[in-house]
């Protein structure tokens, strides 16, 4: 068998193996869509779940999902960015950047379960902060972080050298070139995976189930004090979010509407995770073109 024919079959078989991959993926998410866009209502989104009659909503599920992810990347990004920095423009090439890129590594192959448990222990029970937002917050740090740091490494990575010597040659420190050159040419790569990381925050499940809690208790969302206990903002109460809410409703829930609750709650949230991919691919070619002035 010649050359061509063997490259004729190899490129059969990948595209087949794409095409085959897109069609499950477009069946997963028509059928999810298919069957819980039509439940999706006003009343839906802002009214409140019922645990035993019919017609709830998930307005507090998914309020609470949203604040977790803000409180989550306001957790993580400072870190994942620091880290990026140092493992791009400052660490050398030895042991102990080894062992930091290789502890990133294994942080990102760890289990959300195993996450969730840890912060169980952890920030639950021998820090004493409870079932609660902030734990949720903190443990999904540890899920989110090793995505994050590498992303920004990455795109700090990309940015060709010849921007580090023009800083350079103009008389500019180190930090000075990673803030104001470096920094900028790498923002749209970096605003990418921030916001790619921000939609597998809002899908996260298992590690919340230990660490926000399956409860969603009654809040007052006009009351803007965040250290009263029926305050939205207070980042000490328990939280159920839209992920838990879905897995709740099909292993738990004794409502009429059970099947209808979670059809539409997964809808909201594939359309949440989509709006949050395409909105990364938007934004960063936007920025892109923007910086390097193309069209």
């Amino acid at each position: 068998m010649n050359a061509k024919k063997v490259d004729k079959i190899a490129n059969v078989v990948i595209y087949t193996i794409v095409a085959l991959v897109v069609i499950l993926l477009l069946a997963i998410l028509g059928y999810i869509l298919f069957n819980g866009v039509p439940d999706i209502s006003w009343h839906f989104l802002t009214s409140a779940a019922q645990s035993f009659s019919s017609g709830g909503g998930i307005r507090d599920q998914l309020f609470n999902s949203l604040y977790l992810l803000v409180l989550t990347i306001i957790v993580s990004l400072p870190i994942g960015l620091g880290a990026g920095i140092y493992l791009s423009e400052y660490a050398s090439d030895n042991w102990f950047t080894d062992l930091i890129r290789t502890s990133v590594e294994v942080l990102s192959s760890l289990p959300s379960v195993v996450v969730g448990l840890f912060g169980y222990l952890l920030f639950v029970i021998k820090l004493n902060l409870g079932f609660s937002i902030l734990s949720g917050a903190i443990a999904l740090t540890f899920f989110n972080l090793p995505l994050l740091t590498r992303n920004i490494e990455e795109s700090l990575r990309g940015v060709p050298n010849l921007q580090r010597e023009a800083g350079m040659s103009l008389g500019l420190s180190n930090w000075k070139t990673t803030t104001k050159i470096v920094l900028p040419a790498a923002l749209p790569g970096i605003l990418t995976g921030l916001i790619l990381s921000a939609g597998r925050i809002f899908g996260e499940a298992a590690a919340l189930i230990y660490t926000a809690g399956q409860s969603a208790p009654t809040v007052d969302y006009g009351n803007w004090n965040i250290f009263s206990s029926t305050s939205f903002l207070n980042p000490m109460r328990p939280a159920e979010t839209l992920a838990v809410h879905i897995w709740k409703v099909n292993t738990e829930s004794v409502t009429p509407d059970a099947h209808l609750i979670s059809s539409a709650s997964s809808a909201v949230l594939i359309i949440v995770i989509l709006i949050f991919n395409l909105g990364a691919r938007f934004l960063g070619n936007k920025l892109y073109k923007k910086i390097t002035a193309t069209k």
